[in-house]
């Protein structure tokens, strides 16, 4: 099978208490590498500039096609409190071109900053059959001191099979409590409605709410740990066709990225550990109806 993704690959400082890393990412990176853990052919569309080490994409087995720009590689400095985190943006790279048509079992939209337009995100929706959108990038802005910061959106969610958002996200969007905010979404176009607030995650499926919430205690890298739960959802969305599975399958995902205390892409999970805590949740799962 295979799954198309749009996004920059990034260049990032992460600060963690005294201790700083380079650390490779954006959801180009994240995304792709978990959809190889489970065996999906990835087409990445992306920009990134001579700054980036590109072989670690062909090690991966990572196709992508027109990706090289002269401008250096988007960079964010990203801070790291727990599980929260601030973020400033220290370089932006050409913006994602569409090459029609893309043919792929499922498609990611994941932009970090940016980089995908209207025009081009309306023409993947167009094409395909399984989509699934973070809509994080779309809601960034910077001040004039290059911090981010996130503004109001009214994104077009037709043609859209899931969403995933935090809080703060979906109050950019909708407006409302966090069930009317899941609502106000399913009803400006998306089948399936994800909000992560924090541990609790919540699933919203035409009337029910499902809901799981992540064990772990000891939060150290959250950086990609969003965008590993949504490749998950989506490529167990493709390969089943159970939301349920895919719920407990991208959540088990985030919680032995953070378990692994890794930084960065080391963190990504393998699929066995990811399928230990899937069955874990899948017993756990509650549900209630809106």
């Amino acid at each position: 099978m295979k799954l198309a993704v749009f996004s920059h690959c990034a260049v990032d400082t992460i600060t963690i208490g005294d201790n700083k890393y380079e650390q490779i990412g954006g959801a180009a990176c994240y995304c792709g590498i978990t959809a190889r853990q489970f065996k999906f052919d990835v087409d990445l569309h992306t920009k990134f500039g001579p700054d980036f080490p590109k072989q670690y994409l062909t090690e991966n087995k990572i196709n992508f096609a027109n990706a090289e720009s002269k401008k250096n590689t988007t960079k964010f400095a990203i801070s790291i409190q727990g599980a929260d985190r601030t973020l400033k943006l220290e370089n932006e790279c050409d913006p994602i071109e569409y090459p029609a048509p893309v043919d792929a079992d499922g498609h990611i939209v994941s932009p970090i900053y940016h980089e995908i337009s209207d025009d081009v995100f309306k023409k993947i929706k167009q094409d395909s059959s399984f989509l699934f959108v973070d809509p994080q990038g779309f809601l960034r802005k910077k001040d004039s001191q290059n911090d981010i910061f996130l503004e109001n959106n009214d994104i077009d969610l037709s043609g859209v099979s899931a969403i995933k958002v935090n809080p703060e996200e979906s109050q950019k969007i909708v407006n409302g409590s966090h069930d009317e905010m899941m609502v106000a979404l399913q009803k400006k176009g998306s089948e399936y409605v994800i909000l992560t607030n924090k541990t609790d995650v919540s699933l919203l499926v035409k009337d029910k709410v499902y809901s799981i919430t992540l064990p772990n205690k000891d939060i150290h890298d959250t950086t990609g740990i969003g965008d590993i739960f949504c490749a998950t959802f989506c490529c167990t969305m493709l390969k089943e066709k159970d939301f349920l599975w895919a719920l407990c399958f991208a959540g088990g995902a985030a919680q032995a990225a953070l378990e692994s205390k890794n930084i960065g892409l080391q963190k990504i999970p393998k699929k066995g550990k990811i399928q230990t805590n899937a069955s874990y949740f899948y017993n756990l799962v509650k549900f209630r109806d809106l």
